[in-house]
């Protein structure tokens, strides 16, 4: 009889932790055009999509191409601000991209750009890119030395825009001369670093 009873309540638990899961646990955001139709992939950003303060073969771009096995269209231009990349990033459509990593906002903290023109900049590139059939990936970017005021402005960014969202790429390397090779600039193991971050992310919108 107590094994009946214990059975029962085993079963009775089992069908309220199923129902709570219901109610309580949401799925995953949808991504915005995964599975993508498109041909290639594309990074697009500033220095550190360019590679500045990594050795020939070793910044995040390349890295990432060679663990995938296919090129990777570099579109990275050092100073670059959101407004800059959001007057270029309809070069985009020449290369029927499948997915986009995007980088920008660092050089917009650096001079001071007002944070509301940043991010309606970031979300203007985001739905250019995304009207070619791509997916996004967001790459974020720390917005301060004592506090981080971009991190929740890049999150919800890419929640409404369904775009894969990797946060602070920077985080633990800025101020340590092991990573970096200048103040804002990663050397080679920096960009490794950034590379294990972004690498898990890119690969699931790759399937």
């Amino acid at each position: 009889m107590n094994l009946f009873m214990n059975q029962k309540i085993i079963l009775i638990l089992g069908i309220i932790l199923v129902i709570s899961g219901f109610f309580f646990f949401k799925p995953s955001s949808k991504i915005t055009n995964y599975p993508s139709n498109g041909d290639s992939i594309v990074a697009f950003g500033d220095s550190l999509i360019e590679g500045v303060g990594a050795t020939a073969g070793n910044d995040l771009v390349s890295q990432l191409s060679k663990k995938i096995g296919e090129p990777i269209v570099n579109l990275g231009i050092a100073g670059n601000t959101t407004e800059q990349g959001l007057a270029r990033v309809d070069r985009i459509k020449e290369f029927k991209p499948k997915v986009v990593l995007v980088l920008l906002g660092g050089n917009d903290y650096l001079r001071k750009m007002p944070k509301a023109e940043t991010f309606k900049n970031l979300g203007e590139i985001i739905t250019k890119i995304q009207s070619t059939g791509a997916v996004v990936v967001l790459l974020g970017i720390q917005g301060g030395l004592f506090g981080d005021p971009y991190e929740s402005e890049f999150e919800n960014l890419a929640k409404a825009k369904g775009a894969v969202y990797v946060s602070n790429i920077l985080d633990g390397l800025v101020g340590n001369s092991k990573y970096m090779s200048d103040a804002v600039h990663p050397n080679d193991l920096g960009y490794v670093k950034i590379f294990e971050r972004v690498y898990p992310e890119l690969k699931k919108v790759l399937k």
